[in-house]
């Protein structure tokens, strides 16, 4: 099934009915998550066209689960498994959070900030040149379209609320673990690309896990020397993991919140693809390297990459 057809299943069934009902404590709750997404929808639309600055959806980005995973648990705090749900996605959202902020990405001034690359990248391309093409794909895509995403990888939390009362199982516990492995590799993929920027902006004294890197301009050691986006990879990883607490409480292995990973898995798709555009022009070696090392899965159907001499 696509996930328009999971989603139409989903609103057409009967679940859709007792999520909407305001009178149960799960139509409250997700009432209150509607709430929260055109709010959020709202925030980042304000703040884009008035400061110019897109990156408050990415500032937002790691905080947002966090909120509809404690709220889910206020709604549902005698529920194991929306317990362990929670304590992951907090984990996954500060250690996120932490990344961006030590990027200089946060500001006191909420707004404020440094802003993600790719934004200026796109307002100055020749397809958003005027200026009221920018506000279309500031409200649809930067606001709309990613904060819907937020919220459906996160949906997990609300088939797991509607089947409260059934028990953790070793689904649970299998996704789990698979939650909290991909949550390391993000974490040292995260800290590889992070030293690996402060050596060539000479803020730190340079070692040889990066000499590859340092010599090309671009990130090709560590986890790179496996799959050009180990980070992306992880990230899409942690959310399909998530998934499966809802198939643990439902008992249902295709259901309507397999929607929200697709189209994040889809979502990294485009933005590799665009941020290797920008690559490609910047670095003469990155088509080579492109065709030695796999995108996000590390299945070589090339020759190994490894040191190279120019």
């Amino acid at each position: 099934m696509t996930p328009m057809v999971l989603l139409s299943t989903f609103i057409q069934s009967s679940t859709w009915q007792l999520f909407t009902n305001t009178e149960t404590v799960l139509g409250q709750l997700f009432n209150t998550w509607i709430t929260i997404l055109f709010f959020t929808i709202l925030l980042c639309f304000m703040v884009g066209e008035l400061t110019h600055n897109f990156s408050l959806v990415d500032k937002v980005w790691s905080l947002i689960p966090v909120i509809y995973s404690l709220i889910t648990l206020s709604a549902f705090p005698s529920s194991p498994r929306i317990w362990l749900m929670s304590i992951l996605v907090t984990i996954w959202g500060f250690r996120l959070s932490y990344n961006f902020y030590r990027k200089g990405g946060y500001n006191i001034i909420p707004w404020k900030g440094e802003e993600y690359y790719r934004w200026s990248i796109l307002r100055d391309h020749l397809m958003l040149k005027k200026r009221i093409r920018i506000t279309f794909f500031n409200l649809l895509f930067i606001s709309f379209y990613q904060q819907t995403l937020i919220m459906l990888f996160s949906t997990p939390l609300l088939l797991a609320a509607k089947n409260a009362e059934i028990g953790l199982n070793g689904l649970d516990y299998l996704a789990a673990s698979f939650m909290i492995l991909f949550i390391l590799i993000e974490t040292i993929a995260d800290n590889q690309l992070y030293n690996f920027h402060l050596q060539k902006q000479n803020k730190i004294p340079h070692d040889n896990k990066f000499s590859n890197s340092l010599n090309e301009g671009f990130m090709m050691d560590g986890f790179w020397m496996h799959v050009r986006h180990p980070n992306f990879t992880a990230e899409q990883s942690i959310w399909v993991s998530f998934y499966f607490f809802g198939v643990a409480a439902s008992g249902q292995w295709f259901n309507w919140t397999l929607t929200g990973p697709v189209l994040l898995i889809l979502l990294f798709a485009g933005s590799s693809n665009f941020t290797e555009s920008i690559s490609k022009h910047k670095y003469s070696y990155y088509e080579k390297y492109k065709l030695k090392v796999p995108k996000f899965i590390p299945l070589r159907l090339k020759p190994k990459h490894g040191h190279h001499s120019k």
